[in-house]
């Protein structure tokens, strides 16, 4: 079992940038798929971005490709997601998660952080 925590949320305009940071502890971290998901107000959960256990696979939301970039540091169980030219429709609570199999399904992942709030003023 892993715990996971997200930080690096924040405000920001449009067209600039934020680091969000995922840290796991408790388990090992290098076995799992990482995946990051966002759910705006009054709107599910949806998938933004997931990469493999080494990060040689990496899938990205259409509304995200060329504009984020997600990253895992293993030997600092922790995994990144770089996101440029952010425009106020990426404004949501952004989670970070962990499972079995590189995919875009919410259910396939097993172990959620607690979300970190991201808004981005136009």
């Amino acid at each position: 079992q892993v715990q996971l925590v997200e930080s690096g949320g924040g405000l920001v305009q449009a067209g600039g940038s934020l680091r969000l940071s995922c840290a796991g502890s408790g388990g090992r971290f290098s076995s799992y798929v990482m995946g990051w998901f966002r759910q705006a107000t009054g709107k599910e959960r949806e998938f933004v971005a997931a990469i493999s256990r080494r990060g040689g696979r990496i899938y990205y939301a259409d509304s995200v490709k060329g504009r984020f970039i997600i990253s895992r540091d293993s030997a600092k169980n922790t995994v990144y997601l770089q996101m440029n030219t952010m425009k106020p429709e990426d404004t949501a609570v952004y989670y970070c998660a962990a499972g079995q199999e590189v995919t875009t399904r919410l259910n396939a992942y097993d172990y959620w952080g607690q979300g970190t709030q991201v808004t981005v003023s136009s």
